[in-house]
């Protein structure tokens, strides 16, 4: 007498690999994109977080403190815990933010900052500078929509409070 075996064969095994193969090839680069935008997002938020925090400090000081790249104690005294109860000092990629303020505010083409002029910087996920420069007759043009995995590359720049340089609000790209 013979057993009724019950199991799968070899045909439906493979087919099931067959199928979770091609989902995981579908799915693995939107989730690696969606990752990306995410840190995007965090990184804006932290630098928001930043420039209102160095706002508040300039109005409550009338000019802002020296910082003239990555950020240092002095900045880091000047901020937190009075204006930041927790200071972010890197980006979403593990860079060290970058700070100038006031005749410092020379980067991305800025020319004649006054005194209580404030710029705050991520290089984006390359982690490199970029060659864009600020235009002040046509400031939203540094504002993009994320369409390619190139623009998490993109440095992301709050000049005195506001983005130059980003994804425009809203733009979720493709």
């Amino acid at each position: 007498m013979l057993k009724n075996r019950k199991g799968f064969t070899l045909i439906e095994l493979l087919i099931v690999v067959a199928i979770i193969g091609i989902l995981a090839a579908l799915l693995i680069p939107n989730a690696m994109t969606a990752l990306q935008k995410a840190k995007v997002r965090g990184t804006q938020k932290d630098i928001n977080s930043i420039a209102t925090g160095i706002a508040d400090y300039i109005t409550d000081k009338a000019i802002p403190f020296v910082a003239n790249g990555a950020m240092d104690n002095t900045v880091k005294t000047s901020l937190s815990p009075l204006y930041l109860k927790v200071l972010p000092s890197t980006d979403q990629w593990g860079t060290n933010f970058m700070i100038y303020t006031g005749a410092n505010v020379t980067q991305y083409g800025i020319t004649g900052p006054a005194s209580d002029d404030f710029l705050v910087a991520s290089y984006g996920r390359d982690k490199t500078i970029e060659s864009w420069t600020y235009n002040s007759a046509t400031p939203d043009n540094g504002l993009y929509s994320i369409s390619a995995t190139a623009d998490f590359n993109k440095d992301l720049i709050n000049y005195n409070g506001a983005f130059v340089r980003g994804p425009r609000a809203g733009a979720t790209g493709s």
